[in-house]
């Protein structure tokens, strides 16, 4: 189960889940709130969010599991895992990228008006430059990235909340977001294993390096 990062639809992973095994079968979020998702209002809580998706993905839960989200969708990854535990259904994995740890913040990250949105969104590249070139095209991608973004700066969890499963955290060299170490603190909230995988490139590696992030988590999942 795949969760999108911030201004993200489940879309966001087609060319992840192209690249995995026919044996994985790559099941892509979509939040409330993105274009084309019945007209429900955005979710501005990341602890309602994982409510949400914990229990419309019961359906997929008489398999394994396993868990993966990016920058913001790591942490709602971490609380939908908490919560599939929580129900007696843990998964196998959390497998995580882009983000500080859910005890540690976002630190400097969080920017205050659309200018400063617009210019981070195009130096990270995570969104295509054609969507910032028209007005109908950006204003619903503003409004679902602040959304997030307000979701994600205030969520913080405590040191102590952690998950019984395996957390593999995969991270770029020059993410601006994992400057100090950043990637370290994943580790206290998991009582079971923990590695770290280190790709070259910025916050958007996963989906430049696809072929590579693909063959990280098809290992992770054999283990």
């Amino acid at each position: 189960m795949c969760c999108p990062y911030a201004g993200a639809s489940a879309s966001a992973y087609n060319a992840l889940s192209a690249a995995l095994p026919a044996e994985v079968e790559a099941l892509s979020v979509q939040y409330p709130g993105r274009p084309g998702s019945r007209g429900e209002p955005p979710v501005k809580d990341v602890g309602a969010l994982a409510d949400r998706i914990a229990e419309e993905v019961r359906p997929w839960l008489d398999r394994p599991v396993a868990v993966f989200g990016h920058s913001f969708g790591s942490v709602v990854a971490f609380e939908v895992t908490r919560r599939l535990e929580a129900a007696g259904a843990a998964p196998r994995q959390l497998i995580v990228s882009g983000r500080r740890s859910p005890s540690d913040g976002l630190g400097s990250h969080t920017p205050r008006d659309d200018r400063e949105i617009i210019a981070e969104l195009k130096e990270l590249g995570g969104i295509p430059p054609r969507f910032f070139e028209k007005e109908k095209f950006l204003e619903p991608i503003l409004t679902v990235v602040k959304n997030d973004y307000h979701a994600n700066s205030t969520y913080l969890a405590p040191e102590n909340a952690s998950v019984g499963c395996p957390i593999s955290f995969l991270f770029a060299d020059a993410d601006p977001y994992l400057t100090g170490g950043g990637e370290q603190g994943w580790e206290r909230h998991t009582s079971a294993g923990f590695r770290i995988k280190r790709f070259s490139g910025g916050h958007f590696f996963l989906n430049e390096k696809v072929a590579e992030v693909a063959e990280e988590i098809t290992g992770i999942l054999r283990d």
